[in-house]
């Protein structure tokens, strides 16, 4: 599976949290808020962001489980939560114990390969299956897949913050469109779980649950880009720059020209969709 440093996903943090729809977020906590604790299992977790993002939505006590193929992005998610956190405990064995504006939040860490054993992410009943920034990596057939096993232990999923193809760069480049849709290109390459749906992904999880007598909501979830996201537009720009140019689609003169005026880019508006998905039968 494609690895991302513990660098970018700091950079993109802030903006994923603005970015995350409110409305959406509060639906997906609501049948929580009488709880007195929740367990939750975070797919794909990185460093522990969407955690940080939920934690405060959430009941006073919860256990989350931060699964991730990447064993040095759950170091790196140990780290950032100890820093994050108010206060922490180590003596229970592997797992932190956080105390976070008055909640006890427990987490444990879970090295696991998704495709060779997706099963694996489900064990311990938890109440909510959760990710962000996730989907857009995964196959069809492994959304699918997913889809099944979801169903099968009849579980709510709230998503986060998956790539959904639609980006504005102001001011507006003669490359745009050729860069955007060799991106586009690379982005249906294999990420570990066979050729990912890229910019399909809500659509073809959406119809995966509602397949398997899944509601589903969906809501926008755009990064909206300015000046005091600077860095993280020109990380985002030499990104999508360096993945155009490895499809060999465009002239590389080309791919520096419009490179070279998005690192001095006004503002930019990516696109993502959040989905919330719970079972009716």
């Amino acid at each position: 599976m494609s690895g991302f440093s513990p660098e970018w996903l700091a950079l993109r943090e802030p903006a994923d949290h603005h970015a995350r729809n409110a409305d959406l977020l509060a639906a997906a906590c609501a049948p929580f808020a009488q709880m007195e604790s929740v367990s939750i299992v975070d797919l794909g977790c990185g460093t522990g962001s969407n955690l940080r993002g939920m934690a405060a939505s959430l009941p006073d006590h919860q256990h989350w489980t931060l699964i991730d193929y990447d064993p040095a992005l759950l170091m790196a998610a140990r780290r950032c939560l100890t820093d994050w956190a108010d206060a922490v405990q180590t003596n229970t064995g592997a797992d932190l114990q956080l105390s976070k504006d008055g909640r006890d939040i427990r987490v444990s860490f879970k090295p696991l390969d998704l495709v060779a054993n997706l099963p694996s992410a489900f064990e311990g009943a938890p109440d909510l299956i959760t990710s962000a920034a996730f989907f857009d990596l995964a196959s069809k057939s492994w959304i699918e897949k997913f889809a099944r096993e979801l169903a099968a232990h009849s579980l709510p999923l709230y998503t986060i913050l998956t790539y959904s193809g639609d980006e504005i760069w102001r001011p507006a480049h003669a490359h745009d469109a050729a860069v955007l849709a060799a991106f586009h290109h690379h982005q249906v390459t294999d990420k570990g779980f066979g050729a990912a749906a890229g910019p399909a992904a809500a659509g073809l999880l959406s119809d995966a649950l509602k397949e398997q007598g899944y509601a589903v909501e969906a809501a926008q979830s755009p990064w909206e880009l300015g000046v005091d996201e600077r860095g993280l537009m020109q990380a985002l720009a030499r990104g999508i720059a360096g993945a155009a140019d490895e499809t060999g689609m465009l002239d590389k003169a080309n791919v520096r020209d419009w490179l070279t005026a998005r690192e001095t880019a006004v503002s930019c508006t990516i696109s993502h969709i959040d989905l919330l998905a719970r079972p009716q039968r």
